[in-house]
C-alpha cells in the first residue's frame, strides 16, 4: 500500500512540473489530467487508510492463532505421555485403508511388525489358529467398522490381545502384549478352546464308532449315548434315550455292572442281549470316570462267526497241506510245533506220535544232526542259531541243504504275523540232476547248431526270431548283431531279399511262421539266387507252436547232381544205342547165318558128294561156330525184347526132372569132350512146377554151360532140384576157379565176360539172360562163390499153387550121373 501511495505522489508531481504558471494559459486537456490526478489523489489517501485498519486486525488474529498452537502442543505433549505408560502398537485407518502406526512401544520379543502393510498380513506374525481368527474380524472392522478383540500367539510365541476400536471418528487397531493376570487369562481361554475341541473331536469319534457307548451321571442315570447305542436299542434318538432311560442290558448283567462300578473297579464280561429282535453276543466294558461310569459294548457275533470261518479255512488248508508234495512245517510264537503234512514226515522220516507232542524247533534239528539227516557243518551252533534266526527279525531264510546222503532240500523260512516261523522244504535232488542234464543237453545242442553247415533258425508264435546259428547269418549275409535284438520276421525278409527277390516264396514263408491253421504242416523248396548258387529251405512246426526254419547252400552238391544226371543220361542214351545197334546187327546177322548153318548142313549130306577128313573137321567147326553165334544172337533179342517190355512167358505146370534132363543133354557133348561130371538131384516132392518151360531150360542151359566153361577136366559139376516151402530152388555148384568177391556183384550185367583163370571167354549175356528170365517168373538168383574152390548160382521159382508145400525139403533124393 505504501508502494503504491508513493507512485501516485511521484506522478503527481511529474504533472505539476508540467502545470504553467498561469492558469489562463491551461488547455482542456491539461485541465482534464489535473482533475484525473486530483481523484487519484484522494483515491489512494482513502485506501491506505482502510488499509492500516486491515493490519491492526490481522495482527490481534496472528497473535490468537499462535496462542492456540500452544494450547494444542501442550495437549499433544499430555497425549504422547498418557500413550507411553502402556507398551502398544496403534494402527490408524483413513477410510478403510491402514494410514500408519500412531505408537509402537512393544519389546522386540513379541514378534509384531512394525510396519502397517506386515500387520495387515496376519498370517506372517500370528500361528495359524491366530490368524484364521483375525482375518474375519480385520474384514469386518474395515468393512464396516464393527469392532472386536480377541487373543492370540504370535510366531515368537508371545501372548497378544487385539482390539479394534471406534475413537473421535476414526478406527484404530490396537495390539498389546498380555501379561500378568491377563496373560493367565489368555492362556486358560486358549486351554479352555483347546479342551472343548477336544471333547467336540471324542464326542465325534465316539459318535462314529459303530459299537453302542453310553456315560453315566454320578446319580447313574444316562446323560450321553451314541448313535449306536439308539439303534441298538430302538429308540428315536438320544434325547429319548435319555428321557426314557433305555437300557441295553437285561437288569441282572446292568446290577452286575453297577456292583462292579460302586467298587471303583473295571467291569468286562461277554453277555447275550437282545438287539433288533435276535440276541446277539457282546463283549461289555464298563469303567468308572470320576463320580461318573461309561460303557462299550462291542458286538462280537461276527467275530464269533469269523473264528469258525477261520477254524474250518485252517482245517482246510491243513487237509489241503497234507496232500503237496512239498514239506510244511509251522512253528508258534514259543518255537513249538503247530503244524506239519505228511510230505514233512516222510521227508525226515520222524515219528507221528512224537511231533505230536509239539516239540520245538531246535530240538527237532537236533534229533536230525544225531541222524546225519542235517548238512555237514563245523560250527553248528552258529549254523543252528541262523536257522533260527526268523524268530527275532522279519527277514526271510533261504538255504540250500545239502545233505550227507548226496540229496539236496531247499529251504525257505518267513515269520508269520503272530512271531512264529513257517518252513517248507523242497526235496530238488532230482530236479537239479534234471536241469544238469537239461542244461548240458542245451550246451551240446547249442554247439551242435552252431557248428552245423546247415543254417537254423526259430521264430515264435508273435513272429520274432528267438534263436539262429553263424550258418544262418552266413548264408544270407546278415549281421549277427541284428538278429541278436530279436527282429520280426518281416525284419529278417526285408534284409534277405537282397539276394533273393521272389514276393511268393517269402510270403509262403511268413505264411508257415505267422499263420494261425489247425493243421500245421511242413514246407520245403529250393531258392535259385542271381548269383547261381541253390538254397534249400524247409519249415518244421514246433511242439511249442514256434517255426523252425532250415536253409543249405547246395550250389556244389546241384552242380554234381547235374553232372552225374547229364552222364546218367548220356550212358542210358549210349547204352540204348548200343542195344539199338546190337538188336540190329542181330537181326541182320541172323539170316545169313542161319543160311551158313543151312548151307553146312546141305554139305554135309552125302548127297552133295563125299568129303575129305579135313573138309568134314572144317564143316563140323563152322556148324559148331554158327551155332554159338546164333545162340547169342538169340540172347541178344531175347534181352531186347525183355527191355522193350514186349516179352511173353508162356507159363505151364513144367515137369521138374523133364525139363532138367533136356537142358543136360543140350551140354552132354560138351562135358564129354571137357571130361566132365555132371550129378543130378531131385527131390521126390519137386515135381513141377508153374513156368515157360523153354525159358526155365534156357536157364539151366546158360547156367551149365558157364560151369562147364569155368572147370577144369576131372572136375564135378551138381545140379540140384529141392522145394522151400513155395517155392522151387535149382543150385548149380562146380569146382572151378572160382571169383573174386570184388567181382561177384558185376557177374550179372550184360556184357561182363572174364576168364577169371580159364579157357572160356563168352559174350558175357548169359548169366544176365537168366537174372532176366527168372525175374521175369517172379523169382530171384543169387551167386556164391570162392577164389579156388568153386561157384555156386541159386534160382529160385514160384511153385505152382496146386503143388504141395512141404514144411522142409525131402531128405531123400533121386541121385544120377550124367557123363
Amino acid at each position: 500500500m505504501v508502494a503504491s501511495l508513493a507512485s501516485v505522489l511521484v506522478l503527481v508531481i511529474a504533472v505539476a512540473g508540467r502545470v504553467p504558471p498561469a492558469l489562463g494559459t491551461l488547455g482542456l486537456t491539461d485541465i482534464a489530467l489535473l482533475g484525473l490526478l486530483t481523484g487519484a489523489l484522494l483515491f489512494v489517501v482513502a485506501a491506505g487508510a482502510i488499509s492500516l485498519r486491515m493490519a491492526r486486525r490481522a495482527a490481534l488474529v496472528i497473535e490468537a492463532e499462535r496462542q492456540r498452537a500452544r494450547a494444542l502442543e501442550h495437549e499433544l505433549a499430555t497425549a504422547e505421555a498418557l500413550t507411553r505408560l502402556e507398551t502398544h502398537a496403534l494402527l490408524l485407518f483413513v477410510r478403510g485403508e491402514p494410514q500408519r502406526l500412531a505408537a509402537y512401544s512393544l519389546p522386540a520379543h513379541c514378534g509384531v511388525p512394525r510396519t502397517a502393510g506386515d500387520i495387515m498380513r496376519p498370517e506372517r506374525w500370528l500361528d495359524a489358529a491366530g490368524a484364521a481368527m483375525l482375518a474375519p474380524h480385520l474384514h469386518g472392522f474395515i468393512a464396516t467398522g464393527r469392532p472386536f478383540g480377541l487373543t492370540a500367539t504370535t510366531l515368537a510365541g508371545a501372548i497378544v490381545e487385539i482390539d479394534g476400536q471406534l475413537a473421535g471418528g476414526r478406527a484404530v487397531l490396537k495390539i498389546r502384549e498380555a501379561s500378568g493376570a491377563r496373560a493367565d487369562l489368555a492362556e486358560a481361554g486358549k486351554h479352555a478352546q483347546q479342551l472343548a475341541h477336544s471333547l467336540q473331536l471324542a464326542e465325534a469319534l465316539l459318535e462314529a464308532i459303530p459299537m453302542p457307548i453310553l456315560r453315566r451321571s454320578s446319580d447313574g442315570r444316562i446323560e450321553w449315548v451314541n448313535q449306536a447305542y439308539v439303534r441298538a436299542v430302538g429308540a428315536r434318538s438320544p434325547d429319548d434315550v435319555r428321557q426314557r432311560q433305555v437300557e441295553l442290558l437285561e437288569q441282572r448283567h446292568r446290577k452286575a455292572l453297577d456292583q462292579r462300578i460302586a467298587t471303583r473297579r473295571s467291569y468286562r464280561e461277554r453277555v447275550n442281549t437282545v438287539v433288533g429282535g435276535e440276541r446277539r453276543a457282546f463283549d461289555v466294558l464298563g469303567l468308572p470316570i470320576g463320580e461318573a461310569s461309561a460303557m462299550i459294548a462291542t458286538d462280537v457275533a461276527a467275530i464269533e462267526s469269523a473264528k469258525g470261518e477261520l477254524s474250518r479255512h485252517i482245517a482246510a488248508n491243513d487237509r489241503t497241506l497234507d496232500r503237496v508234495a512239498t514239506a510244511v512245517a509251522i512253528f508258534g510264537p514259543d518255537q513249538r510245533l503247530s503244524f506239519c503234512n505228511e510230505a514233512y514226515r516222510q521227508l525226515w522220516k520222524l515219528d507221528a506220535d512224537w511231533l505230536a507232542s509239539h516239540p520245538k524247533d531246535g530240538e527237532i534239528l537236533d534229533g536230525l544232526r544225531e541222524r546225519r539227516q542235517l548238512p555237514e557243518e563245523a560250527d553248528y551252533r552258529v549254523w543252528k542259531a541262523r536257522q533260527l534266526a526268523c524268530y527275532g527279525t522279519q527277514a526271510e531264510l533261504e538255504d540250500w541243504w545239502h545233505l550227507p546222503n548226496g540229496s539236496t532240500v531247499h529251504v525257505v523260512a518267513e515269520q508269520r504275523p503272530d512271531g512264529g516261523v513257517s518252513y517248507l522244504y523242497d526235496d530238488v535232488t532230482e530236479r537239479l540232476a534234471l536241469e544238469s542234464r537239461n542244461n548240458a543237453l542245451i550246451s551240446v545242442q547249442s554247439e551242435t547248431l552252431d557248428h552245423l553247415r546247415e543254417g537254423a533258425a526259430v521264430f515264435a508264435t508273435d513272429g520274432k526270431l528267438r534263436l539262429f546259428n553263424p550258418a544262418f547269418a552266413r548264408i544270407w549275409r546278415l549281421n549277427p548283431k541284428d538278429l541278436e535284438r530279436e527282429p520280426h520276421i518281416d525284419e529278417v525278409i526285408r534284409r534277405c531279399k537282397v539276394l533273393y527277390d521272389d514276393e511268393r516264396t517269402w510270403r509262403r514263408l511268413k505264411r508257415a511262421v505267422t499263420g494261425i491253421s489247425d493243421e500245421r504242416q511242413k514246407l520245403e523248396g529250393q531258392m535259385i539266387r542271381p548269383d547261381d548258387s541253390v538254397i534249400a529251405y524247409a519249415g518244421v512246426p514246433l511242439p511249442d507252436g514256434a517255426v523252425l526254419l532250415t536253409c543249405i547252400d547246395i550250389t556244389d552238391s546241384k552242380r554234381v547232381e547235374r553232372a552225374l544226371i547229364e552222364k546218367t543220361e548220356a550212358l542210358e542214351t549210349a547204352d540204348r544205342l548200343k542195344s539199338q545197334f546190337i538188336s540190329h546187327v542181330s537181326y541182320e546177322l541172323r539170316t545169313p547165318l542161319t543160311n551158313i548153318i543151312g548151307f553146312s548142313e546141305l554139305l554135309a549130306n552125302p548127297r552133295t558128294g563125299p568129303l575129305n577128313g579135313k573138309q568134314w573137321e572144317y564143316l563140323g567147326d563152322i556148324g559148331t561156330s554158327s551155332k554159338t553165334l546164333l545162340a547169342i544172337i538169340n540172347d541178344i533179342l531175347d534181352l531186347a525184347t525183355i527191355d522193350a517190355g514186349a516179352f511173353e512167358l508162356k507159363l505151364a505146370p513144367v515137369a521138374i526132372e523133364a525139363v532138367v534132363d533136356a537142358a543136360a543133354l543140350g551140354v552132354r557133348e560138351r562135358l564129354g569132350r571137357a571130361r566132365l561130371r555132371l550129378d543130378i538131384e531131385i527131390a521126390p516132392d519137386a515135381k513141377e512146377l508153374v513156368a515157360d518151360e523153354d525159358r526155365v531150360k534156357q536157364v539151366l542151359y546158360n547156367l551149365l554151360s558157364n560151369a562147364i566153361g569155368f572147370s577144369e577136366p576131372g572136375h564135378r559139376i551138381r545140379l540140384a532140384c529141392q522145394r522151400v516151402d513155395q517155392m522151387i530152388v535149382f543150385t548149380i555148384e562146380d569146382e572151378g576157379t572160382g571169383i573174386p568177391e570184388e567181382q561177384q556183384a558185376r557177374v550179372f550185367e550184360r556184357f561182363e565176360s572174364r576168364a577169371r583163370g580159364s579157357k572160356h571167354r563168352g559174350a558175357g549175356l548169359g548169366l544176365a539172360l537168366v537174372k532176366s528170365l527168372v525175374e521175369l517168373h517172379g523169382g530171384d538168383v543169387t551167386l556164391s562163390s570162392e577164389t579156388g574152390k568153386g561157384t555156386k548160382v541159386t534160382v529160385r521159382f514160384p511153385a505152382s499153387t496146386a503143388a504141395s508145400s512141404p514144411r522142409r525139403p525131402a531128405i531123400a533124393s533121386r541121385a544120377r550121373q550124367v557123363a
